[in-house]
């Protein structure tokens, strides 16, 4: 049996850096978030925990990273715009590893320390006044 699974994943290696090796690795990726995506939404159905992110369970106030595990619950779903809506800064990040494998990733590593952190951080800000905003903290 070691011999098979050796063999699958020596297939497996050989298709690295090749078109359909990517798209493998996409579908992959795909049915591995689709799967948890369905599986944390039937949980949550069954057993909602309320506010999970520590900041703003204590302070009210959200994190840039509120709403990620609101954007698989609810595209666990089906209800991709609701999804979107929750935090779009996840979505994005998210569609962006899914398809990495395609190689639209390495430009991402290709880019110097500084400019990667920059984007970060820009991505943090947008991500953070966007919960400001949906949570209407940044109303008066």
């Amino acid at each position: 049996m070691p011999t098979a699974i050796s063999g699958l994943a020596a297939r497996w290696a050989g298709t690295a850096g090749t078109l359909r090796g990517g798209w493998l690795r996409v579908l992959a990726r795909g049915g591995g978030a689709l799967l948890a995506a369905v599986t944390v939404a039937q949980l949550h159905d069954a057993h909602d925990p309320g506010v999970l992110c520590p900041l703003r369970r204590f302070t009210g106030i959200p994190c840039p990273g509120c709403g990620s595990t609101t954007v698989f619950i609810e595209a666990g779903h089906g209800h991709l715009l609701a999804s979107l809506a929750a935090n779009p800064v996840t979505v994005v990040a998210g569609l962006g590893l899914l398809v990495a494998p395609l190689g639209a990733g390495r430009w991402w590593w290709e880019l110097p320390n500084g400019r990667r952190n920059a984007l970060i951080a820009a991505a943090a800000a947008l991500s953070w006044a966007w919960q400001l905003h949906r949570l209407g903290i940044s109303r008066p």
